[in-house]
């Protein structure tokens, strides 16, 4: 499986989607709706020193996705003992309480079902290598100087 997709909501306004992959062995989790944006990312990291998660989080101006990017990116942190990258957008005009409540019944369901069943199921989309750094600066190959690594 390339990539890791379930939605919670039926076919309603509270309808919330999450999707995932990997950057190497790390989760990058996305939560949206149909109007999906960045609203909040977060990310989780796991103290193996300490046996516990915590999270940093960045809100855009205006926004309330930091909930659950924050919650999300803490729990699977928690749970995987990896960092995580959570990206939250998701947005109702108009919103009522029981639709909030809603929203954040189906996030949590979401998250928990990825915990329990998706994480070992994602795969790797794109992989990006680390090339080692070359000693030598400005190496001459057939005439032409090739691109150098400094440090």
């Amino acid at each position: 499986m390339d990539k890791y997709e379930i939605t919670r909501g039926g076919e309603g306004r509270t309808k919330v989607t999450l999707s995932a992959h990997q950057m190497g062995s790390d989760p990058i989790v996305y939560l949206y709706n149909e109007n999906a944006h960045i609203g909040a990312v977060a990310l989780g990291e796991y103290d193996h020193k300490e046996k516990r998660a915590s999270t940093s989080v960045i809100t855009r101006l205006g926004h309330k996705d930091d909930v659950v990017a924050q919650k999300a990116a803490h729990l699977i942190s928690k749970s995987t003992k990896k960092p995580v990258c959570v990206i939250a957008g998701i947005h109702l005009d108009n919103i009522s309480e029981m639709e909030i409540s809603k929203v954040l019944e189906n996030t949590s369901s979401l998250v928990d079902e990825f915990i329990t069943k998706g994480v070992q199921n994602v795969k790797l989309i794109h992989s990006y290598p680390i090339k080692p750094k070359s000693k030598t600066k400005g190496v001459k190959n057939n005439g032409t100087t090739t691109g150098a690594s400094v440090g």
